[in-house]
């Protein structure tokens, strides 16, 4: 668990956010096709911390088997949303604050949807959103919902949104280190 604290050892778990997009991807696709429910919300620039300390803290680093164990119907912890901050698996189980928006492009919008689309309102995410009653994919960000994703767009969406930014705030972060060293 403290591994996850260190803050070099985070550096280098932080470099490689595509083998998360793409174990993410994987489980999704899975999910989807067993409609099992999912939500899983990747953190970029700022924490949500609030929100992780309402689940149950794990500090594990991302895996396709890990994620279809937490979204296991029958595992206490697949209600609510699992958060992701770089390579790590920061809680699951969490809790998040419901959308206003009810009612998406005529389509009324369950708990996990308006789940989603609140903290891609409140914080900067991108929130995966895996429909149980349809195995519909949905990603949402800065407050806009784009549904009926195929695990090749939710692949590239991903990577789109999050490596550059990943590596630009891992180049930042070890400057800081360096600069604070001196």
């Amino acid at each position: 668990v403290l591994l996850g604290r260190n803050p070099i050892v985070r550096f280098f778990v932080r470099g490689n956010v595509d083998e998360s997009v793409d174990d993410v991807v994987a489980a999704v696709t899975e999910l989807s096709r067993k409609k099992q429910g999912a939500l899983i919300v990747f953190v970029r620039a700022t924490g949500i911390r609030a929100h992780v300390e309402t689940g149950t803290k794990m500090e594990a680093l991302v895996s396709k088997s890990l994620l279809l164990s937490i979204f296991n119907p029958k595992s206490p912890l697949h209600d609510g949303a699992v958060i992701i901050k770089d390579r790590l698996i920061e809680a699951a189980r969490c809790t998040l604050p419901l959308s206003n928006i009810t009612v998406w492009e005529g389509e009324l919008l369950g708990t996990r949807h308006r789940s989603g689309l609140g903290i891609s309102e409140q914080a900067d995410v991108a929130a995966v959103i895996v429909s149980e009653e349809t195995g519909a994919v949905s990603l949402a960000e800065n407050g806009i919902l784009h549904r009926g994703l195929t695990p090749a767009v939710l692949r590239k969406e991903l990577k789109d949104r999050l490596t550059l930014d990943s590596e630009e705030r891992s180049l930042s972060s070890m400057w800081r280190m360096v600069k604070n060293s001196n």
